[in-house]
């Protein structure tokens, strides 16, 4: 693979393990309203989708959420992050190698600027990408829509076939894709055919990731 200009990052997923606390919490409450998931069901489900496509896909299956559920399961969800997520293990290190390399890299996230503020500012990951996060709310435009990975390819200045980005679900592998960008799928465990099928190289361990670019000699991947 070649080594990109700009690393364009999911956030929940791939930075921070966000992804089983935000899901518990919709799972508890989708329960409340009709539609009753395990979390690997949810999981399956929602995850990538911008929570107006979570909302839409809920009612479809049953769910009786109100005009105002939006509200109610951000403000659970933010109650749930504020007490704790990790960053993604070999994360740090790969900041690190990127910064070493002098390739810039930035976050695009299906979630709200205040869902970044709060997993990223908890981990102390957001000094790192101060400036550098966008955001499918503030944009209004979320994926598998390509725009939310071109819009950030342009305010970092780099062409889109000169980006790599890097992302946990298929929504976001369909956007890479659609993009023009390589996509390398990061899934540590399960089987990694939803990812594939969109065209992501899948990744076990972020400490691949520096290797599929020609930084580091190849490790698990």
């Amino acid at each position: 693979m070649t080594r990109p200009d700009l690393v364009i990052f999911d956030c929940d997923g791939v930075l921070v393990d966000s992804e089983p606390v935000s899901n518990r919490v919709l799972a508890t409450n989708l329960a409340r309203h009709g539609l009753t998931l395990t979390l690997a069901e949810c999981m399956v489900a929602f995850v990538g989708n911008s929570m107006t496509g979570v909302r839409d896909k809920a009612r479809g299956m049953g769910a009786d959420l109100s005009e105002g559920w939006i509200e109610e399961i951000y403000a659970e969800t933010y109650t749930a992050l504020r007490a704790g997520v990790a960053i993604i293990e070999g994360i740090p290190d790969l900041l690190d190698a990127l910064d070493g390399a002098g390739i810039a890299y930035c976050v695009a996230s299906n979630g709200s600027d205040e869902k970044m503020e709060i997993t990223l500012g908890a981990t102390g990951l957001a000094p790192r990408f101060d400036g550098r996060c966008y955001s499918a709310h503030a944009l209004g435009v979320s994926k598998p829509d390509p725009d939310l990975f071109l819009h950030a390819a342009a305010a970092c200045g780099a062409a889109p076939p000169a980006c790599l980005v890097i992302e946990d679900s298929p929504s976001g592998a369909i956007a890479a894709r659609r993009a023009g960008m390589a996509c390398l799928g990061y899934v540590p465990e399960g089987h990694p055919d939803r990812l594939g099928a969109e065209g992501a190289t899948v990744i076990r361990h972020m400490d691949a990731v520096a290797a599929h670019i020609g930084l580091a000699p190849a490790q698990s991947v």
